[in-house]
């Protein structure tokens, strides 16, 4: 019986192997790819980050200094992971609106960009768009493009570490649309969650009409240029 058993366990560990083998050697399957999207122009788009507004970026966590301008890119330092510190453009509230961003990330980086979001709690009272190090990954709830542990893009379309992506977002009333590196990865509408969805104790549909921009500061470094915004 022992002999049997052994010679089980190996025809098991044979198949195993086997199966592991094949999965390596069959080709990547093509996954969809894309590139920044080149910065929008006109008049009615404001440059959050040029030199006239870049002193109404602060850090709304505390006093700790979390970020600098390199000419016109605002750098996420990533110094520490906890508490999550957010930078804040503090100068207006934005309701109804675009906005076109490009940012990124070190290996390893987490950030998230925060729509909406009220000073006081900007994870709960506002929605995240997720800025993460995950090339390659499948796409997911909590992965680049989605709104933040509530909808999931249709694709990752994140480039890898070290090379700069695109958001195009567009902010209505309750629809939310995201763009990334080109293209449409979240078409949504806030308005139909009436009820808590993920983590969110509130239902989206009664999250404040409007809030400020931010940048979350998740203890890796990320880079933000070209944030232009138009109103609605």
């Amino acid at each position: 019986m022992k002999r049997v058993i052994r010679w089980s366990a190996v025809i098991i560990c044979g198949i195993a192997v086997a199966v592991a083998a094949y999965r390596l050697l069959q080709p990547a399957k093509p996954l969809p790819f894309g590139i920044a999207t080149p910065a929008p122009a006109g008049a009615e788009w404001i440059d959050l980050l040029d030199a006239e507004h870049q002193s109404q970026w602060r850090n709304i966590t505390d006093d700790m200094e979390i970020f600098t301008f390199e000419g016109g890119t605002l750098h996420i330092l990533g110094r520490t992971i906890y508490p999550l510190r957010y930078v804040a453009y503090e100068a207006e509230r934005f309701s109804d609106f675009q906005v076109h961003i490009e940012f990124r990330v070190a290996k390893g980086a987490n950030s998230g960009v925060f729509l909406r979001a009220q000073p006081n709690d900007p994870v709960y009272r506002g929605f995240e768009v997720q800025v993460l190090d995950d090339h390659g990954k499948a796409p997911s709830k909590n992965g680049s493009g989605s709104i933040y542990d509530v909808v999931t893009p249709m694709f990752n379309m994140a480039r890898p570490a070290g090379e700069w992506n695109s958001y195009d977002i567009t902010v209505n009333g309750g629809e939310v649309i995201v763009f990334m590196n080109g293209w449409r990865v979240v078409h949504a509408n806030l308005a139909q969650m009436t009820m808590p969805i993920g983590k969110y104790k509130a239902p989206f549909s009664e999250l404040p009409k409007d809030g400020l921009l931010m940048f979350q500061d998740h203890g890796g470094e990320v880079w933000y240029r070209n944030v232009l915004l138009k109103k609605l």
